[in-house]
């Protein structure tokens, strides 16, 4: 049975069993992957799942039941009839209505329409560019294509019926570059119609690599930092469930009774577009209407981002943030294209700007070394050592820490590059470079 046919058969039988409403969330995923490795195919996938998710209303709580296969509508229904029943306090997590979505325009890519052989052919081609930058280039620790497809369908018996599309392609490259006994790695990525950008990605790679030879630690203190666009989009992935409005009512984040209040220099405005025109969307995984939410505006909190459920707590419409990990996940809030907004400097204006201090080029550890309810942080850290506005040696084996607020209070400048992450979740959380004073360094 499809979709149609079988979101009908529930509803119908949900309605016939007493419920007060139904809803059922379809989603479908295919993925293609492939990773070579000195000219061979050294892994290869290619995917296709797909889910529903069904919700009831039923004496004032909600129910689910989720499934793989679209069959026996009857067994589903009851199911979250069953589970609607074992809930012991109402559930106050409203259903979407009917509504009208903006038209938005997803132009045709050449990169969504490649066959299999020719991405494979396109990772072959990423792999050989990215050895011929230099002979230093041992090999690639990875060189991957990959390609994806998610259809949702979202349906209830309140009139709401949404569907959407989205297509990704990305490719990566991590050579592994050699000066003696010293060996060192970086990796560049490509998203969209960028994959064709073979030479640049590649260079990009060898160059950051090669960039990090002969590396060594700064002494401890505290310095001026000029922290890349990708290390600070990083951060800010990291750091973005501090804006939750669910983590706000339940008291995790520090944000939490902050609206109105200045936690940022006045130069940082942090938005959420999921109009932008790379991962644009009509509707959030609830099917709420898209809607533009200035999260920071000039150093102020100004909003949470909300699904329906935290909206209608906080008093507030929803910021269309309702996001799912999957189909047979829940609603959390999650957000779509969250980014610092970026100012009108170049990086080389930053870097001049910056006089003599730290370029920050990559931090890790984000997940063990940061606490996105406290905001502190404490990473690895890779980079240069900056005199007089020029890159003078690589750094590494070093940690930076502080508080996450302490960092955006501190804001000398924005640059005006925006850098996005690969999505995830078909959202985007990108920055531009930041320049900061008073970046706490542990090092030799």
């Amino acid at each position: 049975m499809d979709f149609i046919g079988f979101k009908k058969a529930l509803f119908k039988e949900a309605l016939a069993q007493g419920c007060e409403a139904a809803e059922a969330y379809y989603q479908r995923n295919e993925s293609f992957s492939v990773n070579v490795l000195e000219g061979d195919i050294d892994q290869y996938e290619v995917n296709a799942k797909g889910g529903l998710n069904l919700r009831v209303r039923l004496g004032g709580r909600n129910g689910y039941a989720f499934t793989q296969k679209l069959e026996e509508p009857e067994k589903l229904v009851a199911r979250a009839m069953d589970n609607a029943r074992s809930i012991e306090a109402e559930d106050d997590h409203p259903m979407q209505g009917k509504c009208e979505y903006p038209a938005l325009e997803k132009p045709e890519r050449r990169a969504y329409s490649l066959g299999e052989q020719e991405k494979i052919d396109l990772a072959l081609s990423l792999e050989r560019a990215a050895k011929a930058v230099d002979p230093r280039v041992a090999r690639t620790e990875f060189c991957t294509v990959e390609s994806g497809r998610r259809e949702i369908r979202i349906s209830n018996t309140l009139g709401l019926d949404a569907f959407d599309e989205e297509r990704t392609a990305v490719s990566v490259v991590m050579p592994i570059t050699k000066e003696g006994e010293d060996m060192r790695n970086a990796y560049a990525f490509r998203i969209g119609e960028g994959i064709f950008d073979v030479d640049g990605c590649a260079r990009e790679a060898v160059a950051d690599s090669l960039a990090l030879h002969g590396a060594s630690p700064v002494g401890a203190g505290t310095y001026r930092a000029l922290i890349r666009n990708s290390a600070m989009a990083a951060m800010l992935e990291a750091f973005s469930p501090m804006f939750s409005g669910d983590n706000a009512q339940k008291g995790l984040t520090l944000f939490k009774d902050k609206l109105g209040e200045r936690i940022a220099d006045e130069k940082i405005t942090i938005v959420d577009d999921p109009f932008h025109p790379d991962y644009a969307r009509a509707f959030d995984a609830e099917g709420v209407p898209s809607v533009t939410t200035t999260v920071v505006e000039n150093g102020v909190l100004r909003s949470f981002l909300h699904n329906l459920k935290t909206a209608g707590k906080a008093g507030v419409p929803s910021t269309s943030n309702g996001g799912r990990a999957g189909a047979d996940a829940s609603v959390s809030v999650m957000p779509s294209v969250f980014y610092i907004r970026p100012g009108q400097k170049s990086d080389d204006a930053l870097m001049r700007e910056l006089g003599n201090g730290l370029f920050i080029t990559e931090m890790d550890g984000m997940h063990a070394g940061l606490d996105p309810v406290s905001g502190e942080f404490s990473l690895i850290a890779k980079g240069m050592l900056v005199e007089n506005g020029k890159p003078v040696r690589p750094v590494d084996q070093i940690t930076v820490g502080g508080s996450f607020t302490k960092l955006l209070g501190g804001v000398l400048a924005v640059g005006g590059s925006l850098y996005f992450n690969p999505p995830r979740g078909g959202g985007a959380i990108g920055s531009p470079a930041i320049l900061v004073d008073g970046l706490v360094v542990s090092g030799r």
